[in-house]
């Protein structure tokens, strides 16, 4: 199974090349940089762990994929994305993000069923990876 989460996320993974001309479209447009991870891929888990702060002021995307190679080195069982934040409405709002580091092993997602009162339905979704203490999900990282 892959996640299938944020811009690009059906397209084949991006080549380092491809994440930096994306980092470069973002800074075109004056839109803050920032790289984060997880080991929770639930797709209402949209707060990840910031790898450092945000990065603003860039002219090129030459110190964004140092950040994302770092926690590359850091994380390598985790998933790491990027993500553009666009404050031109007065508020700060994500204007684009994608996964640029999946984990070898993707465990997949259980889906529950529960039934209720007057034969209501009601589902869940769960992440198998969160069968396994914090840290120790995706093995050794």
């Amino acid at each position: 199974m892959q996640l299938r989460h944020g811009t690009f996320s059906y397209l084949p993974a991006l080549t380092d090349d491809e994440i930096a001309d994306q980092i470069r479209y973002a800074l075109r447009n004056g839109w803050p940089v920032s790289v984060e991870y997880t080991d929770d891929p639930h797709p209402r888990n949209v707060y990840w762990e910031m790898w450092g702060l945000p990065l603003f002021d860039l002219d090129e995307p030459d110190g964004v994929l140092a950040q994302i190679n770092e926690c590359r080195a850091t994380y390598p069982n985790h998933y790491v994305r990027v993500l553009a934040y666009d404050a031109s409405l007065g508020r700060q709002t994500t204007a684009m993000h994608f996964i640029v580091q999946t984990p070898a092993e993707e465990p997949g997602f259980l889906l529950s069923r529960v039934e209720g009162p007057d034969r209501t339905q009601r589902y869940a979704l769960s992440s198998y990876a969160t069968t396994r203490p914090a840290g120790a999900r995706y093995g050794d990282g």
